[in-house]
């Protein structure tokens, strides 16, 4: 939801990226493993970047870095912040369509806390916010290539 995150384990390759386009993720392997965990237990794991256009330098590193993401299993969707007027102004992870986790963030665009939410109302109301960006969101390489961000 955010065109830049400041996210400690991000911060380094960032970095490197920004100064000479290097895209090593062995900082990611962790996140690969569980995704390939959960793969093996048949869950799912989806979700749309709201991003503005022109991207941001965070937002291309992501969408880049995002191609490996998508092979691992992590199905990452794009759309453009200015088609999505009517979806929540926050970050939010939905986790079997049953809870909410509104995360919130301090200056300098660092995670702060997220709120769990189990509310019926709140966690349908979540659902279909998810269902319209998932319906209206394009791939990850329909969105890169859009865009100029193939690599």
């Amino acid at each position: 939801m955010r065109d830049t995150y400041n996210s400690p384990a991000e911060q380094e390759p960032l970095r490197r990226y920004l100064e000479n386009g290097d895209l090593d993720q062995g900082w990611r392997s962790g996140w690969f493993e569980q995704l390939a965990e959960w793969k093996r237990a048949g869950k799912r794991f989806h979700r749309v970047r709201l991003v503005s256009v022109p991207l941001t330098p965070y937002s291309k590193w992501g969408m880049l870095i995002a191609a490996r993401s998508n092979e691992e299993g992590d199905d990452i969707r794009y759309l453009d912040r200015a088609d999505a007027g009517a979806l929540p102004d926050y970050d939010y992870w939905l986790f079997d369509s049953k809870l909410v986790a509104k995360m919130h963030f301090g200056d300098g665009d660092a995670f702060v806390s997220f709120e769990l939410i189990e509310d019926p109302a709140v966690v349908v109301e979540h659902n279909y916010w998810r269902d319209a960006a998932w319906h209206h969101a394009v791939t990850r390489d329909e969105f890169a290539a859009e865009h100029g961000q193939q690599r």
